[in-house]
């Protein structure tokens, strides 16, 4: 059965909790507030359910709504999601009920806020993720930042207000750029010289072969943009466009204008230094949906603009120095630097004596989300496919171990390294779960990220073999960190008292964690189901960016109707 609006629902959900929680929960009734919480947080995953229903077999944006909001300037609400935007929404949706659930002991002040920005937090999110208009994305892509910077500011640690206007003020000097990027583009949906040199096969490749309806909302928008001259938002439009931008200093300013602004958000070397700070001063909630999500908004953001809107720019390898570097080699170069940095930084927090095991866990994102980037600009679907699957499988993982540091904090009030020591011991379930998410950080087979990692790396040696050994330091390096973590922390004896009437893990952490080893597990061993919602997608960036490529079109399907209100 289809649900009308069903991205509206999933969106705007949240919000209506923490509209609910704000007026009709008094303070004074923190029990009822987290347990309404976490219980309206799992609705809404229940609800994402429903985008199971996404035909992989023709790709392109699907669940389209369509409905008129600022006409003088072109912006409509447009809502629309693609395979990979329906992952994400999924996970999102699942690790926000994970979030909420992990909060009841943690958080102990506030609680009635707490859990509004939580909601608040998670129906931007979404939002970002939702969004078929660039300008409609642009605006949740900004409120975001609101609840997160409240979350750390409020409820972190020692250094939290520090943390918390650092990622903001980091995060807003990259949306600079990314709103002047966003202002270029518009005006140039309303040059109708342009708009005319668009072909039809561009449009059908953009909006997914037999995608009717989405097919109709693209020529809609580019009709409307001609006709009225007032331009158009809508990110189908800007797609097509970016096939008919002329490669030169506009195209490639306006990569880069982009590039920052999510650069920034991945984060790739050298934006990165908001991470640490963030990740140890936030509470466990705010590192989950962190790293988790909040980082996949900036490597969505290459998927979903950089690589179609400026597809010359993305391919090219000769724009600077006379012709022996290009735009995709600086990107690949950030993209390693990233890798490599982020292992040896982590490896650094378990060389050291009382190394933070938070900041290991943060340093070890900045790897992982190198990868992915490597995977983006491989320009291949092997390498685009790995890059989005680890999209996925980093929230998976990354979510479990701050959610596994945040559990030996609350007991022991410390994660400095040299503190623990024969965990296993008094902890044997919190050890298992510890050691399976440890495996899957190195990307051991029959866990999720080692299909991911094998296609980004698959990806990457096609593109350029030393690129892909120069990626594979950091995995190396990413195997070395994590099993000395794990070496240090549980084996051997127990020399620190404190540690030895430690409780294991209690019902609701079980019930928190086992979502995410089952699904580390599941794609692990069986990931075609997760592929083929990504496939089409990026079979049809890989085609739009390298006309050449030999990539087999998606067969058409039976025609789609879009929902207009």
């Amino acid at each position: 059965m289809k649900i009308p609006y069903l991205l509206s629902i999933i969106t705007w959900l949240p919000a209506l909790g923490a509209i609910i929680i704000l007026f009709l929960f008094r303070k004074g009734r923190e029990g009822a507030i987290k347990r309404f919480a976490t219980a309206w947080f799992g609705l809404d995953f229940l609800v994402s359910l429903a985008l199971l229903s996404y035909d992989r077999g023709v790709g392109g944006f699907q669940f389209l709504e369509d409905c008129e909001w600022i006409p003088i300037i072109g912006a409509r609400y447009q809502m629309g999601a693609d395979g990979v935007a329906v992952l994400l929404i999924l996970l999102t949706t699942l690790l926000g009920w994970i979030a909420s659930l992990s909060s009841w002991e943690y958080i102990q002040k506030r609680e009635k806020e707490y859990y509004v920005l939580l909601l608040l937090l998670q129906a931007s999110v979404l939002g970002v993720f939702c969004a078929a208009d660039l300008f409609l994305f642009f605006l949740f892509f900004e409120v975001s930042l609101v609840p997160m910077y409240f979350l750390i500011g409020i409820w972190g640690g020692e250094r939290r207000l520090y943390a918390a206007i650092k990622f903001f003020l980091y995060t807003l000097v990259g949306s600079v750029g990314l709103l002047l990027g966003l202002i270029k583009m518009y005006f140039l949906t309303q040059d109708a010289t342009l708009l005319a040199a668009v072909t039809p096969a561009t449009k059908a490749l953009v909006a997914g072969v037999g995608n009717d309806a989405a097919l109709a909302l693209l020529n809609g928008s580019l009709a409307e943009a001609a006709a009225g001259g007032t331009g158009t938002f809508n990110i189908m439009a800007m797609q097509a466009l970016g096939s008919v931008i002329p490669m030169g200093s506009m195209q490639v300013l306006l990569f880069f204008a982009f590039a920052i602004g999510f650069a920034i958000k991945v984060p790739m070397w050298p934006f990165h230094t908001w991470l640490p700070d963030a990740h140890v001063e936030a509470p466990t909630a705010g590192s989950v949906v962190l790293a988790g999500i909040l980082l996949k908004l900036g490597t969505y953001g290459f998927y979903r603009f950089n690589l179609p809107f400026f597809p010359k720019a993305s391919i090219d390898q000769t724009y600077f120095w006379g012709g022996a570097f290009g735009v995709r080699n600086v990107m690949v170069v950030l993209a390693i630097i990233s890798i490599i940095y982020g292992a040896l930084a982590a490896m650094y927090f378990v060389v050291k004596r009382d190394g933070d095991v938070k900041k290991l866990v943060a340093y070890s994102s900045v790897s992982s989300m190198g990868i992915v980037m490597l995977g983006l600009f491989s320009l291949n679907p092997n390498g685009l496919n790995g890059a989005v699957l680890h999209m996925i499988n980093h929230g998976i993982y990354s979510a479990a171990l701050f959610l596994l540091v945040g559990i030996i904090y609350e007991r022991r009030h410390t994660r400095a390294v040299d503190q623990f020591g024969g965990l296993s011991h008094v902890m044997p379930g919190y050890a298992a779960v510890f050691l399976a998410m440890a495996m899957t950080a190195i990307g051991l087979p029959l866990l999720c990220v080692f299909i991911s990692e094998f296609l980004a790396m698959r990806g990457a040696f096609e593109a350029n073999p030393w690129w892909a050994g120069w990626a594979a330091l950091g995995i190396i390096l990413n195997a070395g960190y994590m099993l000395w973590l794990y070496q240090r922390m549980f084996f051997g004896n127990i020399d620190n008292p404190k540690n030895e009437a430690l409780r294991d893990l209690k019902g609701r952490e079980w019930a928190y964690m086992t979502p995410l080893l089952v699904m580390s597990l599941w794609i692990g061993v069986y990931p075609k189901p997760f592929i083929d919602f990504i496939q089409k997608p990026v079979a049809a960036i890989v085609k739009h960016v390298r006309p050449d490529y030999p990539v087999t079109p998606a067969a058409p399907r039976a025609p789609q109707t879009a929902e207009k209100r």
